[in-house]
């Protein structure tokens, strides 16, 4: 089989649970608070347990796929996922709980990185665009379609099944992969950076649980300050050993590369407005509007029609055209015009301008992911593939968990509710609106992407190929 298909679909069908889990699993704490007889509090380590073991072993993951082989570490990773899934659905109490989901975050901190590689191993620049489009299937559909998927299955089922919906999907991509996903030519590893590793997992883990329960616990409570100073310590500390190391677990030396940085910039910017904003309309038609989760969701859903569309427009009209930085810019304009106008809602607002909104906002944002994903590592020799894959997607998880812990804070910062108890949309307002200016730093640093950087990842085939080095311009 071509391994451009073979690829494709693997790794769009482990993409596709690793983030429908992330979404999916929120709808279900209440009921598993219920079944273990725990309190709300107790119940996030559920969610903050897979986050911290993802923050963990995103950092190796480049070594890994480098060392053992990226089919190899890729598959492995869609099978744990898919066992610690079943295992988390057959856990009687919340201790077996979080250790299948810590068991399930060893899976899913590989999953996105690695394939990526293998990805982008399989498409030559020019094609990168292209395949930066099939990648936006999974980071459309999951999160709109967890919340409806998981009110569905709650609702009629238990939240065990919000667990064992990944199985059949992880059995198919792990057998289609083993039948005609290839091994390409094996990079060479260097040896295992341990105290990399070590710093780069704490740090990231430290500061990751500080940006999540910073809006519950606050900011300024003890614990948050401690975690949150402390993470950045020893990310800081990573930063300088990983700069002066030969063989570094993350290579922060290619952040020198101009259209890398940018690039991963403008995705960390993005993805705070983006996720920020999928996770307050949830909440705005919840608690502002008074629906339940599938009604909800159904009303987040038009994000991905508008996400899949934009994706096909980026990739075969406007991105040829007009190139990446525009392409980038316009797409965060719309971003940015998207959040504006769902600031604008209020609780006897017609629910279809809200719908128009998402889609506008999926249609725009997939212009900026698309063209993201495809430029930054169109000057990355394949030998750094793997390294540049696993900083990039650091950074974007970093700021994915940055916008939902801003606007949050922001919502908690008003207040959701009024002296009477009826819900205060004015918290939701000021939500998106904290959406639109990430949206606006992001077109900022747009500007920065400079179009002859990206040439491989423009010209056709017969042209000659850009540089593949990663210095950054002087």
């Amino acid at each position: 089989m071509n391994q451009k298909i073979a690829v494709s679909v693997v790794f769009t069908s482990a993409m596709f649970i690793n983030i429908l889990d992330a979404t999916i699993v929120n709808v279900a704490l209440p009921g598993m608070a219920r079944d273990f007889g725990t309190t709300s509090t107790a119940i996030d380590s559920v969610a903050i347990s897979y986050m911290v073991s993802l923050a963990v072993f995103i950092p190796a993951s480049g070594w890994l796929g480098d060392r053992f082989g990226a089919r190899r570490v890729l598959l492995t990773a869609i099978a744990l996922f898919t066992i610690a899934s079943a295992l988390c659905g057959l856990a009687t109490n919340l201790s077996q709980l979080v250790a299948f989901r810590i068991l399930q975050g060893v899976g899913g901190g590989m999953l996105a990185p690695v394939g990526m590689t293998l990805l982008f191993r399989a498409f030559p620049p020019h094609e990168r665009v292209r395949a930066s489009s099939i990648l936006t299937i999974p980071t459309a559909l999951a999160p709109a379609l967890g919340p409806v998927l998981g009110g569905l299955l709650v609702t009629h089922y238990s939240w065990h099944w919000v667990f064992w919906v990944n199985i059949p999907i992880g059995i198919a991509a792990l057998g289609f992969g083993l039948l005609f996903l290839q091994e390409p030519p094996r990079e060479q590893a260097g040896r295992f950076d341990l105290p990399g590793f070590l710093l780069c997992g704490v740090g990231l883990a430290t500061f990751m649980f500080g940006l999540s329960e910073g809006p519950k616990r606050g900011w300024a409570s003890p614990e948050i300050l401690a975690t949150l100073i402390g993470g950045l310590t020893v990310l800081s500390a990573a930063v300088i050993t990983e700069s002066r190391t030969r063989e570094p677990m993350v290579a922060v030396r290619l952040l020198g590369n101009r259209l890398l940085r940018s690039a991963s910039l403008v995705s960390v910017a993005a993805s705070m407005a983006f996720l920020g904003t999928l996770y307050a309309i949830s909440l705005y038609f919840q608690d502002g509007r008074g629906m339940d989760p599938l009604q909800a969701g159904l009303s987040v859903f038009p994000e991905a029609v508008g996400v899949m569309i934009g994706a096909q427009m980026a990739s075969r009209l406007v991105f040829p055209r007009l190139g990446p930085r525009l392409t980038v810019s316009l797409g965060l304009i719309g971003v940015t015009l998207s959040c504006a106008l769902l600031a604008t809602l209020g609780t006897g607002t017609s629910l279809w301008p809200a719908r128009l909104y998402m889609v506008t906002l999926g249609l725009s944002m997939a212009h900026v992911f698309v063209t993201s994903q495809a430029v930054a590592f169109a000057t990355i020799s394949p030998a750094q593939t793997g390294q540049a894959s696993t900083l990039f997607n650091t950074l974007r998880q970093i700021g994915g968990a940055a916008g939902v812990a801003f606007l949050t804070t922001s919502m908690i910062t008003v207040g959701t509710t009024t002296a009477t108890g009826a819900p205060n949309v004015d918290a939701y307002r000021v939500a998106f609106a904290v959406a639109a200016g990430c949206a606006l730093i992001a077109l900022a640093i747009a500007q920065t992407i400079k179009d002859a950087d990206a040439g491989s990842a423009i010209r056709r085939p017969t042209a000659t190929p850009a540089s593949a080095d990663t210095r950054a311009p002087a």
